[in-house]
């Protein structure tokens, strides 16, 4: 089993947005320019996707992996990402985030501190996390 500190493992999140009738194709460019400035400027965002669910097309999903702790709060810190927060208020009406991995209690607070409805699926002693990624 690999022995990292909490707050250097990678996780994953996963964020369900809800967009307003009407308000599909505004929001889709918010997402698309939300996650090219997310590209350029966070090293620690491993992966960044939005995806369209199949069965309601006013829902989406973003999954998003994290080299770690740090990497979050700096993506919760992010200019861009807040300006998209924003504009979710304005186009959507709902958003949840569920967090799947092990966090430091800071980062727990941090992504409470949001004011969005959050999920944090605790994490068993099962699995590992391959060193290759975490360097």
């Amino acid at each position: 089993m690999n022995e990292f500190k909490t707050g250097n493992k990678p996780f994953v999140l996963i964020a369900r947005i809800h967009v307003k009738p009407g308000n599909v194709d505004q929001y889709l460019e918010i997402a698309a320019k939300v996650d090219a400035e997310v590209e350029n400027s966070e090293p620690g965002m491993l992966f960044h996707n939005f995806d369209a669910d199949p069965s309601d097309p006013l829902s989406f999903t973003w999954t998003e992996v994290y080299k770690n702790d740090d990497a979050l709060i700096a993506h919760i810190n992010n200019p861009p990402v807040q300006r998209y927060v924003e504009q979710h208020a304005e186009l959507g009406d709902g958003f949840e985030i569920e967090i799947y991995g092990k966090l430091e209690k800071e980062t727990i607070q941090a992504v409470k501190g949001l004011g969005i409805p959050f999920k944090h699926f605790v994490t068993t002693d099962v699995g590992y996390v391959r060193e290759s990624i975490t360097g």
